[in-house]
Order: structure tokens, then sequence, then C-alpha cells
């Protein structure tokens, strides 16, 4: 809910706005918007920047999508979608969108939905993974995710809550899929040995989340992360800071060295 009502008080508190969702205050709700629980007593400042990574990374998500159907992708899998609304902005047909989250989550998304009465589209299909009982190849084989054809993967704000394993065991699912595929993530840099304001800033952060009961447990430097795709078999690496990408949506903001920690990945092969 929290990353979900960033995007959604990006469309009315932001100029120049960088990601567009006519969705995404309607699926939070006016209740939803207003709630700023996780954020109270956070500088206003820095709730903003976050804000602006989160729509950021959004964009870029969306960017890449595109560009792979036009190129001829017709399967889209967000892998721990929560209140993400891709999905239900497209109105390209022939793409087949696949929706992977707990089955606890996928349900409040649902009663989300329907209380706000936004349409499930038919190119859309759950996928509800518990990953103590299933596995994600199992989940989207069951949900009828083509492995011949290409595929694109969104993946945002996940794998910082993953152990390295884990992070392995997905990417490696997705390297193997047998046409072209592609994945958009995000990671975290770990931390700087400095104790400063910023490294403070970057620990209540983690402090936060972790009260939420989902701590940060991955981090890597640019040359890991590399090093993890290319043994996994990706063959094209894009990444960039949060801030890069910002600037190349014409978005120059003064962003503080807690910002750059984050990072935005694509990756494809074949």
């Amino acid at each position: 809910m929290a990353v979900a009502r960033a995007r959604a008080y990006h469309q009315v508190a932001d100029e120049p706005r960088v990601f567009t969702d006519p969705l995404a205050v309607r699926i939070i709700g006016e209740s939803g918007l207003r709630a700023d629980e996780f954020d109270r007593g956070i500088d206003e400042d820095i709730v903003r920047r976050r804000r602006l990574m989160i729509a950021a990374r959004s964009r870029f998500a969306d960017d890449v999508v595109a560009r792979a159907v036009d190129r001829g992708v017709d399967q889209v899998v967000i892998l721990g979608a929560g209140l993400d609304t891709t999905a239900y902005r497209d109105t390209r047909s022939r793409v087949r969108y696949f929706e992977v989250d707990h089955p606890d989550t996928q349900g409040w998304k649902r009663r989300r939905l329907a209380e706000t009465g936004i349409e499930i589209p038919p190119s859309l299909t759950f996928a509800p993974i518990d990953f103590e009982e299933s596995t994600l190849a199992t989940g989207l084989a069951e949900a009828g995710l083509d492995r011949t054809r290409g595929a694109v993967f969104v993946w945002l704000g996940v794998a910082m809550y993953l152990t390295k394993a884990s992070i392995d065991d997905t990417l490696g699912y997705i390297a193997g899929h047998g046409d072209a595929s592609e994945v958009v993530f995000d990671y975290i840099y770990p931390a700087a040995p400095a104790a400063d304001e910023a490294s403070a800033r970057r620990q209540a952060r983690a402090d936060r989340v972790a009260a939420a009961g989902e701590p940060w447990l991955s981090f890597f430097t640019a040359d890991e992360i590399r090093h993890t795709l290319s043994t996994c078999g990706f063959e094209q690496v894009r990444d960039r800071s949060a801030a890069e990408v910002l600037d190349g949506y014409g978005i120059r903001t003064v962003m503080g060295p807690a910002d750059s920690v984050v990072h935005l990945i694509h990756a494809s092969k074949g």
C-alpha cells in the first residue's frame, strides 16, 4: 500500500510528472491517498525524492515492456505485483499478462479491484503462489505461461527483501526461458561504512520496513549484480541509478547520498 500510495500521490503532487497512471489513485481509494502513516515524521523532501524514484522505476518498466511488445513479445509477467496496474492500463489484446503474488496479497488486491470497479481484463491471469508450498516454475506453468515464447518479467521492489539464493533462483528461471527473455528489477547497494546523516536516514528506512515485517536481506555492488546476471546467462545488462533514470526523463532533482544506492536493472538474453 505504501508503494501504491507513492505512485498515486505522484499523480497529484509532482510536476512535471514522470509516470502517468490513471488508475493509481483509484485502486488505493481516496482514504488510501490520505493515509500516510508509513511516511509520518519524515522530512517532506526525502519523501518526495523516494516518491520520484518509485515513479521513475514504474516508468522505466513501462518503457521496457512497450519496447518488448513492439518487437513482438506477447507475454508479460509481473512478479510481486501488489497493487500494480500495468495489465489494467494496457489495451493491447494480443498481450497476455500474468500477475504473481502470495495468495493472501492477491486476494486483497482482487477485493480492491472489485470495490473500486476496476475491471479485470481478459488478457490477465492471476498466478497465486505460496513459495512455502510451490515454486515460480510450477505456478506459472499452471497459469499457462508459454516457456517456448518470449516474455518480459517486471520485478520491482522485491529483490532486496529476498535472500541471494532466492534471487539467483528467480533470475535463473527467467534466463532459462526458451526464447528471448528480459527482466526489469531494482536492487540496493551495500551500506557505506560512514556514520553520517545519509547513512542514518538509510538505516531509519531499513528499520521501518523491518518493523513492518519485511527486512532488507540482500545488497549488491554493480560488479556483483553483473556477475550474477552473467552467470545466469543474461547477455545484455543496463544498470542505472535512480537519479540517472530520472535525469533521462528530464527530471533533475537533488538526490542525496542515500538515494543513490537504489539502482534499476534491465537485463536480456536471446
